[in-house]
């Protein structure tokens, strides 16, 4: 990880700011919400808040790469939204393969890393090509870490790290006295990157939607009625500015830097 990068654009975006560098969250999450309500508001079809959404994606990404953050998720697609309209899943299907496309060489351009979170079963064959491609492509890269939740339940996520530990367990691999945090963390796909620190939702929903439930433990919250895929740069500063305005605790009765 490139570290004199990070510490360049924070101790800018700070000055720009006007916060302290310890203010600046280094993992930031995501839960894009709104796509179908702005398109309705707007009698549009659903795809096309959809489409309007992922317009947003980049913009974002390249402003959270300026502004030093080191981690960046976006929750994409629940293992609940199978259950939409067979259209609509098919669309964003489509919609992913082409947009990773697409992305990848301003991802290589900004020298961003790509991250996948979720299972791979029953993602199409297109869309896990396009994710192993530009995880691949990408690996080289050692900025800031774009992640893409993508057919993702956090609940799942934990499961599956629980029964590999379990399984190791049982194959005398690992004492299970010694199963702590650290080693059901290093089973996450979030594995070696540190907890989230900010979680951003537009739309105005105030719920979690089963999303990185383990490392969301001591994050903060900012919650916009914006819908997604009017997420504008400005609502990010704000978010940045919500944030470091915060008494984070960790449980303590002081603040912790």
């Amino acid at each position: 990880m490139d570290n004199h990068s990070f510490e360049e654009k924070r101790i800018a975006t700070a000055e720009r700011l006007g916060i302290e560098l310890n203010q600046i969250p280094r993992h930031v999450a995501v839960i894009m919400d709104g796509n179908g309500r702005w398109a309705t508001e707007r009698g549009l079809k659903r795809f096309q808040g959809h489409e309007q959404g992922a317009k947003i994606v980049e913009s974002l990404a390249t402003h959270c790469v300026n502004c030093g953050i080191e981690y960046l998720v976006l929750y994409s697609f629940s293992m609940q939204n199978w259950k939409r309209p067979k259209e609509e899943v098919d669309f964003l299907m489509y919609l992913y393969a082409a947009y990773l496309e697409g992305i990848r060489p301003s991802l290589m351009d900004k020298n961003v890393q790509f991250a996948h979170l979720g299972r791979r079963e029953p993602l199409p064959q297109e869309v896990l090509d396009a994710l192993d491609k530009t995880v691949r492509v990408t690996s080289v890269n050692d900025g800031m870490t774009l992640g893409f939740a993508l057919n993702y339940g956090s609940r799942t996520e934990i499961i599956d790290a629980v029964r590999t530990l379990a399984q190791d367990a049982k194959d005398g691999k690992i004492d299970p006295q010694a199963i702590d945090e650290q080693a059901i963390g290093d089973h996450l796909y979030t594995a070696g990157w540190p907890d989230v620190d900010l979680v951003v939702r537009t739309s105005g929903e105030m719920r979690i939607s089963n999303y990185l439930l383990w490392q969301i433990s001591y994050a903060e919250f900012y919650v916009t009625d914006v819908h997604w895929p009017d997420f504008s740069l400005e609502e990010m500063n704000k978010a940045l500015l919500s944030y470091a305005s915060r008494q984070r605790r960790f449980g303590d009765t002081k603040a912790k830097k």
